[in-house]
């Protein structure tokens, strides 16, 4: 049976939204004896589901299935596995956490639906030299996520075309 392979621990950043795994934490998919385990680097940088905030009423951006959300960004993250797949292990592990059906459906669909946003993004980011990975785990009281939000970066690269013509 599937199973989470740690308690997740994990430390925030001061910008509030963005937590780093301070400790080894996996996931073994499927049956116990298949051999597949997803390993989260320590120092990944996660912010749990990636919920819009209006829905946070309804849906947190933690809640009992915080550690799927952890696997699933990672997965999201590495992109050794398709998209596809990285959201049935999404399903897979909210059911081994016993996240509702009505939450877990929401989660899985809005992944399946709105996730390549994430998926194009992170590409994007790993591609451009950014890594959400922290080579060293030493955090201070006012560290924050380097990784710029989507906003500021369309923003930037619009402001960097104005100049170059």
């Amino acid at each position: 049976m599937s199973r989470f392979t740690d308690v997740l621990l994990v430390s925030p950043l001061a910008d509030g939204r963005t937590w780093v795994i301070m400790r080894d934490f996996g996931y073994d998919v499927g049956t116990e004896a298949s051999g597949d385990r997803i390993d989260v680097a320590v120092g990944f940088q996660t912010d749990f589901a990636t919920i819009p905030r209006p829905f946070w009423i309804i849906l947190p951006q933690w809640g009992r299935y915080g550690n799927a959300t952890v696997i699933h960004d990672w997965l999201y993250w590495t992109q050794a596995r398709p998209r596809r797949l990285a959201d049935a292990i999404f399903l897979e592990a909210m059911g081994v956490l016993g996240v509702s059906g009505p939450v877990k459906s929401a989660l899985y669909w809005g992944a399946r639906l709105f996730g390549w946003l994430a998926w194009y993004r992170n590409a994007g980011d790993r591609a451009a030299g950014f890594d959400r990975v922290l080579p060293v785990v030493h955090l201070k009281a006012f560290a924050q996520s380097a990784r710029t939000g989507v906003i500021r970066r369309l923003a930037g690269r619009a402001w960097g075309r104005l100049w170059r013509h």
